[in-house]
């Protein structure tokens, strides 16, 4: 089964081929403006079908026996280090083919919107390098991210929402009946803003100054910036629209993902005023297997923020772990309407701190 898992993360990488696939498809039936918008239709309408019909996967593998190999295992990490390149590459020729006028107005906006979302899944790839200790992983995770212009994500997600989450000091971890609307602009905002904070802080206990070239966030904004820059000078206003949509909508897609991890589970506070520190518990997980292996396990979001080191591949299911009841790409539709989001988690929530109801506040 484990050997069967391993190649299946291959699937990982379909992402990539979509836009190019649904083009032929679009050329093919000359319905180019339809297939445009196929991307959002395969992960957020297919996608979470298939999950119901292929159903769950709970397995862990043997921490004797598996997980040494597995680590040791190079395909694993060629797999992330070629989705690096595969976006980059991407993300050039989506922009030659939207300035050969291909597509409609309409079109245009469905193809801006795809890549997009296929930047957003991008962070996740980034998200799993940024979390190691080799250079070439954590500096190719650094520049995926100034790739959706969300750069300040490297810092502040490792050194601030690790430290904080499941508490009100967390820009990304949601509330209770907290909108998802309500919440994004915080997230936006707050992520950024701390993430500058957090490395002038780092910088100055360094005797150094935040404004200097040590400052790691001005390497990957001006990455950012020499890449809008180079849309813009190749084609235009339209290079810099296509650029500066598909950044919005990539990290957009990942703070709702953040919405959805995190919503309503709290860290108790200890009568020290301390948090209780973190563990399975304070993250919302999913064992669908397709989604999981589409999404290089972030299902498996508690193991992860237990042990924010372990790879991927071998993250652990945790009975405590609260589940939800649909993989992320079906949550993440259910959070764009808070009505039917809180229909369905407001009774999840309550029912884990039954007893404890003071800390939904």
């Amino acid at each position: 089964m484990l050997t069967l898992k391993k190649y299946s993360y291959l699937i990982a990488m379909v992402p990539l081929l979509l836009p190019p696939l649904l083009l032929a498809a679009g050329q093919a039936t000359d319905l180019v403006n339809l297939f445009s918008w196929g991307v959002p239709v395969v992960v957020f309408g297919i996608i979470p079908i298939l999950d119901m019909l292929l159903g769950k996967d709970s397995l862990n593998p043997d921490e004797e026996t598996d997980v040494p190999r597995m680590v040791g295992e190079r395909f694993y990490k060629a797999i992330t280090l070629g989705w690096v390149a595969g976006f980059a590459a991407l993300l050039v020729w989506s922009m030659l083919e939207l300035a050969s006028g291909t597509f409609s107005l309409v079109g245009s906006i469905g193809w801006i919107v795809s890549i997009g979302i296929v930047g957003g899944l991008g962070i996740n790839v980034a998200h799993e390098l940024i979390h190691k200790d080799e250079k070439l992983e954590t500096r190719a995770g650094g520049f995926l991210l100034s790739l959706v212009c969300y750069a300040g994500f490297k810092v502040e997600h490792l050194r601030g929402h690790h430290v904080h989450v499941s508490t009100p000091e967390d820009a990304s971890s949601s509330r209770y009946n907290q909108s998802l609307y309500n919440f994004l602009p915080q997230a936006y905002m707050r992520n950024f803003l701390n993430a500058w904070k957090l490395e002038a802080e780092r910088l100055q206990r360094k005797g150094q100054k935040a404004l200097s070239w040590r400052n790691e966030l001005i390497w990957w904004y001006s990455i950012s910036a020499l890449a809008l820059a180079g849309f813009t000078i190749a084609f235009g206003w339209l290079g810099a629209l296509f650029f500066l949509g598909q950044s919005f909508i990539a990290f957009t897609l990942l703070e709702i993902v953040n919405y959805l991890e995190h919503y309503g589970l709290h860290r108790r506070k200890l009568e020290n005023g301390r948090y209780e520190r973190t563990g399975p518990e304070h993250s919302w997980n999913s064992n669908y297997f397709l989604t999981n292996v589409f999404l290089f396990h972030l299902q498996r979001h508690s193991d992860h923020h237990a042990w924010a080191k372990r790879r991927y591949q071998i993250l652990r299911h945790h009975d405590v772990a609260p589940q939800l009841p649909a993989g992320y790409s079906a949550m993440i539709v259910l959070a764009m309407f808070p009505p039917l989001w809180r229909r369905v988690m407001n009774p999840r929530v309550e029912a884990y701190y039954e007893g404890e109801e003071h800390q939904l506040a």
